[in-house]
């Protein structure tokens, strides 16, 4: 029997020598550009965009702060299909976690950038601001509470390169860019296209890919136009569960009414942890348009957009027959639950360039939206009792944002070893989220009480009341349902000069006007760069910034039904997430959020020769008043608050039942962020034995919080930000990492094989007293290796694996025996499920 996997592969086979077959013309000239764009990032030589404004260019060898160039190729041999994952594995101060937390963080994976989360870089698309998610991270403990860019949803064949900015750069672009900037340059290629089949598996866990992409581009017009499109579709399945099997001593079934064991015990499939590893069955599909017109020799046309559809089911939450919530006349065998989401992507921008006035002239305008409809499926409403359905609507979430720009840039001579150049410009920036409420039984409690009687399960559970709303889900409700919009006004200034021919200074200002909480906010940049004799430079700079919180951070709010037991019996309760500005968490001491304020220092030094080239980077970014969960707080003093005459009215009026805790965003704690990143990069070209490319790339962080903000008065004896929400924010992601990339072609073969060394990391326990719970996982190696043959110039073959030696973290001695699932942590960087190993087809034509 051929598996799926073997059958998939030769369907893409198949489906590439047709293609290849009907090929009629191989793309010298694309093919050379991409050749060429690879070297000159590697030789840092590539003229760069990003962090630079106006009309003067500046390469990667000569920039005042740390950029890195990233051609589309090699984002292509990381044998990866994600942008996040591809990334993850390039980008040395990149990481994301397996299993980040709960939610929709578990479906689509947050990731953090210098061991702050993905809120802090700003994201843009040929040089434009790019659109948030609506899918808000806010049971993630790695980026908890973040809403940043998708980048997955960004067809990774439509990229001509990135640009990834390793500094802050708020002044210039505003609010987000407090990490870096990551800019993603479409490809702008104005002929010739490429199709490409990959398909693979793990290795002995499934979860099994197949993705397609095309690319093709024409000429418009005879001036140097262009129309390029791009197209990926992938479908990846789950894979088995990574935890241990659960004993066969366990009890997954009730006893029968003699007390011995139910004999499906021996029969029924004990690899429970169905929600541990790859959980996620995915179908995406990423479309992109970029093009270009001139109307003359000094103006310019230009449109580019993305459009996007991601379909999710993730198993979430594994229930055994035994447990009260598993309803034998529905789930006589337990269930997986599953959550569903439908995405909807779009991103589409419109522009001029043209001169006014002896300016360079830049006008545009962005729109954007993500779509999120939510859903639930295999579950039930346990309080509604065996008549509950099984799949349910929970709700949208809807996120749009609409950016006007209008940039002017220009050099002067004045007198100085080398023109100065002057921008600066506007931009207009209109935001807005809406969360909808979903169906009344993904939410409510039907009050359903387990009959008494003879059946093991009746016997266990009978008279108890099962849990409210979903079992491991709840819906939107009509009073956490909310739409908020605010509009954003900026002005920048930037201005760089080389002072003299070995010394250039840049300086920047930004102010911005927010119309809600955020209020004012004032930033600025100084960077410098000194060549002190030729090949060696030393560089740096001082930054403020500053991240105005999400519209999602500011007014979201959920509830969560759940039961307490009270002499046997259970009595349902509310648990609240609050927005800011709920009366509710008013009396908690809850304020509106404010923007929080960022110092950056970055000191480095930069030294060439020949092939070679080293780069070596400090930094210190000091942010203030970071926006983060608080506790669940449920202490005597909660309790006593929630059930004060007032707020049980603004519960009333509010039609949702008393509120066992509580849990809402604050400007809660200081953090300092200190660390060196180091680029070493090689190249050596043979005539006999082929061209390598090594390089070798680290990167260190380290968090420490400086301050938590105070209690409020009537909350004097509660833990407001816990001891395991403190080790999130300063430990959950490896504290280093290392990259050593060694690349070698000759003729037709290509070979690429990455060693990438992840630091240890702490999953730290649930007590607010006690370490006894925390596991700190080792370092671990783990090597990807693709070798590509050219068998002809239409057709390329490729064969790889991700993880080749199968490495997984290292096991702890605490399981969760009624799921077994945690048996390697949630948050190790490499994932859970091991080695992956893929084919790739690819036909130019």
């Amino acid at each position: 029997m051929i598996s799926k996997t073997s059958r998939a592969l030769l369907w893409a086979g198949a489906g590439a020598f047709a293609l290849g077959m009907s090929g009629t013309a191989w793309a010298d000239t694309a093919d050379a550009a991409e050749a060429a764009a690879a070297d000159d990032a590697a030789d840092g030589s590539a003229i760069v965009v990003t962090g630079v404004r106006g009309a003067a260019p500046r390469t990667v060898a000569d920039s005042p702060v740390p950029i890195d160039v990233i051609s589309g190729k090699e984002l292509q041999a990381t044998g990866r299909t994600g942008l996040k994952d591809i990334l993850a594995n390039i980008v040395p101060s990149l990481s994301m976690p397996a299993l980040g937390g709960g939610g929709t963080s578990s479906s689509a994976k947050p990731i953090s950038i210098r061991g702050l989360s993905g809120d802090y870089v700003l994201v843009l698309v040929n040089g434009k601001r790019r659109h948030t998610t609506s899918l808000i991270n806010n049971l993630s403990r790695v980026s908890g509470g973040s809403t940043p860019v998708d980048i997955d949803l960004i067809a990774a064949n439509a990229i001509g390169r990135v640009e990834v900015l390793r500094d802050g750069a708020a002044a210039q672009y505003g609010s987000d860019a407090i990490s870096g900037v990551i800019n993603f340059i479409l490809d702008s290629s104005p002929e010739g296209g490429e199709w490409t089949g990959t398909a693979g598996q793990h290795y002995s866990r499934g979860g099994e890919l197949l993705q397609q992409t095309l690319s093709y581009g024409t000429r418009l017009g005879s001036d140097g136009g262009f129309v390029r499109l791009a197209l990926e579709a992938k479908y990846h399945d789950r894979a088995k569960p990574s935890g241990a099997i659960v004993a066969s001593n366990v009890d997954l079934y009730p006893r029968l009414a003699d007390g011995s064991r139910d004999p499906r015990e021996a029969t029924i499939d004990r690899d429970r942890a169905g929600n541990y590893g790859r959980t996620n069955r995915d179908y995406i599909v990423n479309s992109t348009l970029n093009a270009e017109l001139p109307l003359g020799d000094e103006t310019t046309l230009y449109g580019f957009g993305t459009l996007s559809y991601r379909n999710i089911k993730d198993g979430r939450g594994q229930f055994n027959a035994n447990n009260v919530n598993s309803l034998p006349e529905i789930y006589p065998d337990g269930f997986l639950a599953k959550r569903r989401i439908w995405e909807t992507d779009f991103q589409f921008t419109a522009g001029l360039r043209s001169q006014l006035w002896g300016l360079d002239l830049d006008l545009s305008t962005t729109f954007g939206r993500d779509k999120v409809k939510l859903g639930a499926q295999d579950t039930l409403n346990p309080s509604l009792g065996p008549t509950s359905k099984t799949e349910f609507f929970m709700g949208r979430q809807i996120s749009s944002l609409w950016v006007n720009n209008l940039d002017f840039s220009r050099t002067f001579d004045w007198g100085l070893a080398e023109p100065v150049t002057l921008a600066f410009g506007f931009e207009h920036r209109w935001e807005r989220f809406e969360n909808q409420a979903g169906e009344p039984d993904s939410y409510r409690d039907g009050g359903y009480v387990i009959p008494r009687g003879t059946t093991p399960f009746q016997l266990l559970f009978g008279g108890q009341r099962p849990a409210a709303s979903l079992v491991s889900f709840t819906g939107t409700t009509p009073a956490d349902a909310f739409v908020l919009t605010r509009n954003n006004i900026a002005a920048y200034v930037d201005i760089g000069a080389n002072l003299t021919k070995n010394w250039f200074v840049g300086l920047a200002g930004r102010v911005e006007h927010y119309s809600d909480s955020s209020g004012d906010t004032v930033s600025g940049k100084f960077s410098t760069r000194y060549e002190l004799f030729p090949g060696f430079a030393l560089r740096g700079g001082v930054n403020t910034g500053f991240r105005a919180p999400s519209l999602a951070q500011q007014g979201f709010s959920t509830s969560q039904n759940t039961s307490i037991i009270i002499n046997g019996d259970r009595v349902p309760q509310l648990v609240k997430f609050l927005a800011p500005n709920d009366p509710i968490a008013g009396f908690f001491g809850a304020k509106p959020l404010t923007p929080e304020k960022s110092l950056n220092f970055t000191a480095g030094a930069t030294f060439e020769s020949g092939p070679f080239r080293l780069t070596v980077d400090a930094y210190q970014i000091r942010i203030e008043d970071r926006v983060v969960k608080t506790e669940i707080l449920n202490s005597a003093e909660a309790t006593r608050i929630l059930t004060s005459p007032a707020v049980v009215a603004i519960l009333a009026a509010r039609g949702v039942p008393g509120v066992s805790s509580a849990q809402f965003f604050i400007n809660g704690v200081d953090t300092r962020t200190r660390g060196i990143d180091a680029v070493a990069e090689y190249t050596l070209k043979t005539q006999s034995a082929g061209n390598f490319r090594l390089s070798a790339a680290y990167s260190y962080n380290n968090t420490k919080i400086l301050s938590v903000a105070p209690n409020p008065t009537n909350l004097t004896n509660t833990v407001l930000f816990g001891r395991q929400a403190r080790s999130d924010l300063t430990s959950a992601t490896p504290r280093d990492k290392l990259v050593l990339n060694g690349e070698w072609s000759l003729g037709p073969v290509r070979t690429a094989l990455r060693f990438t060394r992840f630091g240890s990391y702490t999953e730290a326990g649930a007590s607010n007293t006690s370490t006894v719970d925390d596991r700190t996982f080792g370092a671990k190696w783990v090597t990807d290796l693709d070798v590509s043959v050219q068998v002809s110039k239409a057709i390329n073959l490729a064969v790889g694996a991700n993880n080749l030696f199968d490495v997984y973290p290292d096991p702890v001695g605490v399981i969760q025996q009624n799921t077994g699932s945690g048996y390697y942590g949630n948050f190790a960087p490499f994932g859970l499920s091991g080695g992956f190993y893929y084919a790739r087809v690819a036909v130019s034509f």
